[in-house]
């Protein structure tokens, strides 16, 4: 297992490098605009320019500024500086993180809860009406936008625009640290707009994976034996039927710890994805390859922890 861990762990290093690589080579070849006229300002003169580009250091080849980054982010756990506002990168996602693990875990927690009830009953009582009304209703979550989802939550149940003013709406998020429950109820509509379209996506997904599962000969097998069909339900068939469930949880949650940007464009929450957004508008390219390797960096943990928790849910699975 140790063995199995430590290679894709090298693996992920390298991928991390990779997508470093990549960024740097959109960023060049790329019309994205100048970061120092942008930095400077609209009138600046070519003297102005000069300097600016030297302080950035833009006037260094491309092969250098890339060394220099890459030996800075190994060595150091340096991410450079902000083009725009100077500060350091690193400093500047420590800041948005907490928002950004907020959303995407408590919308998974929701989502979750949401969809494996009803992905299990849509399973077992398939084709009844009872199915159809929840997997129509999945369906219909999953084509419904998120952003347009949210301006809807926003208009009908926001406290200070909506219809029926329920829950806190945009620009209300608060830290945990100042206080639990306003943040829990800041972030509570985000959480049920963010989960909606999971949710559909993981109760189709389960509901597959079960009946397929359960027509299995080991689950034939254990009702054979006496066990009852709730313990068969349980411990045979969902343990090994949410294996799919577990790979795609392991990549969205990555994707998502890495910046949920239209929930938290939507809701003006404090994020990663709020971050890179602004980091997109004002061409802040150290922020933009932050944002981009953080989330790459969850990706690759994310997919690591799931394939080690495949050999706890499925007895099959076994690593050399």
């Amino acid at each position: 297992m140790m063995r199995y861990v430590a290679r894709r762990l090298l693996w992920g290093a390298a991928l991390l490098l990779l997508v470093c690589a990549l960024t740097f080579v959109l960023f060049f070849l790329l019309p994205s605009g100048d970061p120092a006229a942008l930095r400077a300002g609209r009138d600046a003169s070519p003297e102005t320019l000069a300097r600016v580009r030297e302080q950035l250091r833009l006037d260094e080849p491309v092969w250098v500024q890339f060394w220099t980054y890459v030996k800075g982010v190994v060595l150091h756990f340096d991410l450079g500086y902000s083009y725009y506002s100077s500060a350091p990168v690193s400093t500047l996602l420590w800041d948005r993180l907490p928002a950004t693990i907020a959303l995407a875990l408590g919308a998974a927690v929701v989502w979750l809860a949401i969809a494996t009830p009803i992905g299990i009953l849509s399973a077992l009582r398939r084709r009844s009406w009872l199915d159809r009304v929840f997997m129509g209703g999945a369906l219909i979550a999953i084509s419904a936008p998120v952003y347009w989802v949210g301006l809807l939550a926003l208009y009908l149940f926001a406290d200070d625009i909506g219809r029926f003013p329920l829950l806190p709406g945009a620009n209300s998020y608060v830290p945990l640290t100042d206080d639990p429950g306003a943040w829990f109820g800041s972030l509570l509509l985000p959480w049920l707009v963010l989960a909606g379209a999971f949710a559909g996506i993981y109760a189709r997904l389960l509901r597959t994976s079960l009946t397929e599962t359960m027509s299995q000969d080991f689950v034939r097998t254990a009702r054979a034996k006496g066990i009852s069909e709730s313990r068969v339900v349980v411990r045979h068939g969902v343990r090994v039927a949410i294996t799919p469930v577990v790979t795609l949880l392991g990549v969205d949650l990555g994707v998502l710890l890495g910046g949920a940007l239209l929930t938290e464009a939507v809701f003006n929450i404090p994020g990663i994805g709020r971050l890179g957004l602004d980091a997109i508008v004002y061409a802040d390219f150290p922020v933009i390859q932050g944002t981009v390797l953080l989330a790459a960096l969850f990706v690759v943990l994310a997919n690591l922890v799931v394939d080690v928790v495949y050999a706890f849910l499925d007895p099959r699975v076994r690593y050399a």
